[in-house]
């Protein structure tokens, strides 16, 4: 019976005392993923390049993101938040000199408005959600009602209440569709993981007995939005996440490649622990540096 291969481990540290499960660069290893026939990076932000939703710090990725252009390659921002816009994400990164164009901004709440127009056309919707998610929505022409929506779209909400999610379960009952912006369980914000969207998506579809369309992380949907919109093969992108339930799953459905750091949510033991297997693990985004 096959075995699942280990991931590929770069530590910064050679101390005796690390985790028996971290391994060595070598060849051994690497055949799988090859970071220099990569032609399409795509980043998380959470616990890869900043952490912090309203007032974000930096954690890495401006060399990296630099020497990907350089190179003729792309680098996309693929994130599952849903609260910002792209520009004012843009604006965000910039203050921390990360450069990434409102094209170049990969947002769930986007491609949930991309999914809509290509599956149902301009449409009606009710919201669960802030003001990022309904901006994108609008953008698209999708309309904003209070009643009879064709879709009820479900992202992070900070105001939830129970007479919204009243509102979206009657809608729901009378037929209208489940899209879930995306699903994850938690983010990371300033003060650690805390709840995200995919709580309140569950609510609905137990209330309402049907299940969510999920278009974000961990949804193979995100990553195929997000291919065609980069115009690459899967085989030929990688997703740079910090999430296992989110960013490698997802990935990993989608047939693109994985490597996941250790500055977001997951740690060397959640990692030793789970069944998923990234391809590579580091031990935040800027070890990328030499081997692109």
């Amino acid at each position: 019976m096959s075995q699942t291969p280990s991931p590929l481990y770069l530590s910064i540290s050679t101390s005796p005392a690390a985790a028996p499960y971290m391994k060595p660069i070598s060849q051994e290893f690497r055949p799988g993923l090859r970071l220099r026939t990569i032609r399409v990076f795509f980043f998380d932000l959470d616990g890869v390049l900043s952490v912090g939703k309203e007032n974000p710090r930096y954690l890495g990725g401006r060399e990296v993101t630099l020497k990907i252009r350089s190179s003729g390659r792309k680098a996309f921002l693929l994130t599952n938040d849903s609260t910002h816009t792209r520009d004012e994400i843009s604006q965000n990164l910039a203050k921390m000199d990360l450069n990434f164009s409102k094209d170049e901004i990969l947002t769930s709440s986007y491609l949930t408005s991309l999914y809509l127009l290509r599956k149902y056309g301009k449409c009606s919707f009710f919201l669960v959600g802030e003001r990022g998610l309904l901006h994108e929505l609008e953008l698209a022409g999708h309309r904003n009602v209070e009643n009879d929506p064709d879709v009820v779209v479900v992202g992070f909400d900070r105001r939830l209440t129970y007479a919204k999610l009243d509102r979206a379960l009657w809608a729901l009952r009378n037929g209208a569709r489940l899209i879930g912006s995306y699903g994850g369980a938690v983010f990371m914000s300033d003060q650690g993981p805390a709840l995200s969207a995919g709580p309140i998506i569950k609510a609905l579809e137990y209330g309402a007995g049907k299940r969510a369309i999920m278009i974000g992380k961990p949804s193979p949907r995100m990553f195929h939005l997000a291919l065609r919109v980069a115009q690459v093969r899967a085989s030929q992108a990688v997703m740079v996440g910090d999430q296992i339930e989110t960013d490698v799953v997802g990935a990993k459905r989608a047939g693109v490649h994985t490597i996941l750091v250790l500055t977001g949510v997951e740690t060397q033991a959640t990692v030793a622990s789970s069944k998923v297997r990234p391809e590579m693990v580091v031990p935040n985004v800027d070890t990328l540096l030499d081997l692109l």
